[in-house]
């Protein structure tokens, strides 16, 4: 099943269930957030609570998608309560695609570092069920005001030297009132990182997430596949400026995806109940890597079939919102 979150025409919100062009709209439902908080008192699962709900009126999906209706398939109604977070050099190959972008800047210290984190993930990042295994790279991008909906271009600050897009796979999560993390499933997402900061010293990796994101369009229900074989593209001209295949999926990462939720929300600060928190996974596959700068107009393009429609942004460029200087003193 495979759900997304869309505005009618008037700015009412529904939460509808993707069946092939259509969107059907499941019953009693305005927010994805409110369907599995309901699904949790219950003591169902997500994909149960629709089918009691029960399935209504149909929209045009690729309508709804060229409108802009569809929106991130979670988020929560005050974006403080939404975390979005982050793991990095968890994929097979995701520290020869960091060490290269490294090297362009000759920081062996870096590489240094990257290579010996990824090698403690693959000696210890897939533990037996229920132990813990080695930590991974942890990142914080930001609350849910960093979310741009699919569709929409991500804003580009003055002080970024880079606009690059990291094609991963999100988990999405909501905080139960038993200050429990429930799973509701899994979305495509555009991480969205300044690589050109962080190439100067990995230090400065923190400052690079800090950018907006998205994910999305749909949320794929139930468990992750194994293996999922991807595709991200860059358009400039309505031309395709560069395009590479992305792996994920446990097959092709060396950390476990139970290691890596058990990292996250041991926490206790994450564990508010009713928040929402998204989480990306990783990624070994970056256009930057490859020599490529991204510019205002292109047009970022990520697909992964079991995920239903692409997830599309664009970039844009945006006025500062601070000035050195303005912080007012009392």
């Amino acid at each position: 099943m495979r759900l997304v979150q869309f505005e009618l025409n008037n700015g009412e919100r529904r939460v509808g269930v993707v069946e092939g062009s259509l969107v059907r709209e499941v019953q009693h439902a305005r927010t994805t957030r409110e369907l599995a908080l309901a699904a949790i008192e219950a003591g169902v699962g997500l994909q149960q609570q629709v089918q009691t709900l029960g399935l209504g009126d149909s929209h045009d999906y690729a309508g709804l998608l060229a409108e802009l209706k569809i929106l991130p398939p979670l988020d929560h109604p005050d974006p403080a309560h939404m975390l979005v977070s982050g793991t990095g050099l968890t994929h097979l190959g995701s520290a020869s695609a960091r060490d290269k972008m490294h090297q362009q800047a000759g920081d062996e210290s870096a590489m240094t570092d990257t290579m010996r984190i990824f090698k403690w993930g693959v000696e210890g990042g897939r533990p037996a069920s229920g132990q813990a295994g080695v930590q991974p790279e942890w990142f914080y991008k930001g609350d849910g005001s960093i979310v741009v909906r699919p569709g929409q271009p991500f804003p580009v600050p003055p002080f970024a030297e880079d606009a690059g897009e990291e094609p991963e796979i999100g988990g999405l999560y909501v905080i139960g009132q038993d200050g429990k993390p429930y799973r509701l499933g899994f979305a495509v997402g555009n991480e969205f990182s300044d690589h050109v900061m962080e190439r100067k010293n990995y230090l400065y990796l923190a400052h690079s997430k800090l950018r907006s994101c998205s994910y999305g369009p749909e949320l794929r229900v139930g468990e992750l596949p194994q293996h999922l074989a991807g595709t991200s593209r860059i358009v400039r001209d309505g031309q395709t400026l560069w395009e590479n295949q992305f792996l994920s999926g446990e097959a092709n990462m060396c950390h476990s995806l139970e290691n890596l939720e058990y990292h996250h929300f041991k926490y206790r600060q994450f564990l508010k109940p009713g928040d929402v928190h998204i989480h990306f996974f990783g990624t070994a596959t970056l256009s930057f890597a490859d020599g490529i700068r991204t510019q205002p107009g292109d047009v970022f393009e990520i697909s992964q079939a079991e995920f239903g429609a692409p997830l599309i942004n664009g970039i844009e460029l945006v006025d500062t919102v601070f000035e050195p200087g303005n912080v007012n003193p009392l």
